[in-house]
């Protein structure tokens, strides 16, 4: 077992290796697997323009909007607890209390979540993931990484993905058909968020020169703005 497993990491070494590359722009944007995440994101948008977009668009057109906000809302309302966890680990006190009460109105008077009336009784959402956690605590991001299926990330939110699914209390929450409804709430969050980017999307498609450089610079511009807690970033402005 040993001997495959250091013949297995050997190899997987040798397979990165291969796929790396040392253009100057590419390192600058922490992506020297860029060989290997073009392919990715390729095969990403193979399955978005066949498959994920068009179900988008006849969700949009079949579901009344008052409905799709419902269920936004309802599936953001699940992630709460997430993010309470996240507001402790980071000592945000202030944050970690915004969150409970949030959470409280929403998941009462607010039907489940289905009816956002937190926001509207100034508790915004405020989303906070372990890769944001590890982010605020120091933590480089690493490698840019796109990923088949699954899009853009890094190691650091890699791992944090990882770790929000065990702050999940429903993880831990075992009842009838308990893996079906768990598959079926991320079929929901993949076909509720491509649905509130079909606008966005195509807007930036149609005016990049690059999909895949756009897509990985709004991507890392985005993560290193929740770190700063949506702050501007005044050590890093254009050298006009």
């Amino acid at each position: 077992m040993f001997r495959f497993s250091a013949t297995a990491a050997v190899l997987l070494a040798g397979i990165l290796a291969g796929c790396t590359t040392r253009a100057p722009e590419s390192l600058a944007q922490n992506d020297p697997l860029e060989p290997m995440n073009r392919a990715s994101f390729n095969v990403n948008m193979k399955v978005d323009k066949y498959f994920a977009k068009p179900i988008a668009k006849g969700y949009v057109a079949v579901v009344p909007e008052p409905a799709r906000d419902g269920i936004h809302n309802f599936l953001t309302n699940l992630d709460e607890p997430v993010t309470f966890a996240n507001n402790i680990l980071q000592g945000d006190a202030k944050g970690a209390a915004h969150t409970f009460v949030r959470f409280s109105i929403n998941s009462t008077v607010g039907i489940g979540g289905f009816l956002d009336l937190a926001s509207k009784w100034g508790y915004p959402d405020d989303p906070q993931d372990f890769g944001i956690t590890l982010g605020k605590g120091g933590l480089p991001e690493g490698d840019y990484l796109f990923l088949p299926f699954l899009g853009p990330s890094s190691p650091r939110d890699l791992l944090g993905t990882g770790v929000d699914i065990a702050f999940d209390p429903l993880t831990y929450i075992s009842f009838n058909n308990s893996t079906t409804w768990y598959m079926a709430r991320q079929a929901a969050v993949v076909l509720d968020t491509r649905a509130q980017t079909l606008d966005q999307l195509e807007s930036i498609e149609r005016t990049s020169v690059d999909f895949y450089a756009t897509t990985r610079s709004l991507y890392r511009q985005h993560r290193a703005a929740q770190i700063r807690g949506g702050a501007a970033d005044l050590q890093n402005l254009p050298n006009y």
